[in-house]
């Protein structure tokens, strides 16, 4: 597991430039989330802008660019910024077609996602002042999760691992749970991107 390549290994290729936290491949057509939208209605491909729910203030756009479906979702403004990423990324599971699960496995593979969702977006929280922007990539194999703040520290699993120990277990989460993940700076600009990629289920 990486915390320095700004990508994964293969063809994936690097980060646009400047590191804005949105996905290679062109820019997604945008429209605004409603501030209160309704959830995942438990049906596959769901047409339209993947609203937002649960807080005002953040907005989300969705689109597909080269095959490749992406989500993007501002937290400008918002709170309850950890149950709003990933009601955002259940919506998003169901519109390609990740949920609802047909096998225990695919209902783990949701799961995870949620989770790294959550860790991301909460490390942003404890240790950058918050979440800017999420972005969320899928093709047929890979999920990627691209979290944006402000922050000048460096993600890093807590070592030794403790497994009793309270607190200091969201990096370790995310190592064990992804493919890959990494940071991505833009040299002259605040902040960063922590980027992870999980696998679809076989």
């Amino acid at each position: 597991m990486s915390t320095t390549r700004p990508y994964s290994p293969g063809d994936r290729g690097p980060e646009p430039s400047g590191a804005s936290g949105s996905s290679e491949g062109g820019t997604a057509a945008e429209a605004s989330g409603s501030p209160r939208a309704s959830g995942p209605s438990g049906s596959s491909g769901s047409s339209g802008a993947s609203g937002a729910s649960g807080a005002s203030g953040a907005s989300g756009a969705s689109g597909v660019s080269g095959g490749r479906h992406v989500r993007r979702l501002s937290f400008d403004g918002a709170s309850g910024v950890v149950p709003l990423a990933r009601d955002f990324a259940r919506q998003a599971l169901y519109a390609w077609g990740w949920l609802p699960a047909a096998t225990a496995d695919q209902r783990a593979a949701a799961e995870d996602v949620l989770l790294v969702v959550s860790e991301l977006v909460t490390n942003a929280c404890l240790h950058a002042e918050g979440p800017d922007r999420m972005v969320l990539g899928c093709d047929n194999k890979v999920i990627r999760v691209e979290v944006s703040d402000r922050g000048t520290g460096q993600p890093a699993p807590r070592t030794p691992h403790r497994a009793g120990r309270p607190g200091g277990h969201g990096m370790f989460i995310v190592q064990r749970l992804c493919l890959d993940w990494g940071v991505v700076r833009a040299p002259g600009i605040a902040g960063k991107t922590v980027w992870a990629e999980l696998g679809a289920p076989a």
